[in-house]
């Protein structure tokens, strides 16, 4: 088909929370601007961006709508004409792993949400893309009362076995490995601070366009 749709399915990484409003500097609107440009140039295929992002949300358990497992068939397979999707969320269920009780996850956990996610993508026909979780040390966005942000060692240890698993697993079409390419390299369990908007989760205008501009569009075709 000459035309189709990507979903990009995740949590305020996605929906682009921080970033300047109106500007559309949303990695997804980044991502859309690119593949209509490559239209343009060389009359390949059009493909349109649904940004399915929501604040909040998480994988395994309803926070702020519906957990990705649950809103997956509504918010990506109903979508009319989508052919692609790119699950991107995660650093929501690591975050408040120990703030709401009975909802601690582990990354054995996560990863199998992942790869129900995968399936059942698949399945539908979709093909599937996986973007690694960032690196979020530091973070002080929106601490509950007491606390300086929900940052601890052992969600990192959950981030890194989950990004490891991204990057080697087989379930998933591709890996785009957002988590290397916004990391600062001196201190890679941190963001770069060029693209850190300053609360150490949520990139900045110049973190989200850059998210939208490492992405690979042969991945695409």
């Amino acid at each position: 088909a000459k035309t189709g749709g990507i979903v990009t399915l995740g949590d305020s990484l996605t929906d682009s929370n921080i970033s300047t409003v109106d500007a559309h500097y949303r990695w997804p609107d980044q991502l859309a601007r690119r593949l209509v440009a490559r239209h343009e140039d060389d009359g390949g295929r059009l493909l349109g961006v649904i940004n399915q992002g929501i604040g909040g949300n998480r994988v395994l358990h309803d926070q702020r709508g519906d957990s990705c497992l649950r809103r997956f068939d509504r918010d990506v397979i109903a979508q009319p004409g989508v052919t692609h999707a790119i699950v991107f969320l995660g650093i929501n269920d690591i975050r408040n792993r120990h703030k709401l009780p009975g909802e601690e996850v582990t990354a054995a956990q996560m990863i199998a949400g992942f790869n129900q996610l995968a399936m059942r993508g698949r399945a539908a026909g979709i093909t599937m893309y996986v973007g690694t979780l960032l690196p979020y040390e530091g973070e002080n966005y929106n601490p509950p009362p007491g606390l300086t942000g929900l940052y601890t060692e052992e969600g990192e240890a959950v981030r890194q076995e989950i990004n490891g698993w991204i990057r080697t697993q087989k379930a998933y079409d591709g890996v785009i490995d957002f988590d290397e390419a916004l990391r600062d390299p001196g201190h890679p369990t941190q963001m770069f601070p060029e693209y850190d908007c300053g609360d150490h989760l949520h990139p900045g205008d110049a973190g989200y366009l850059h998210m939208g501009d490492v992405i690979d569009l042969s991945l695409f075709d």
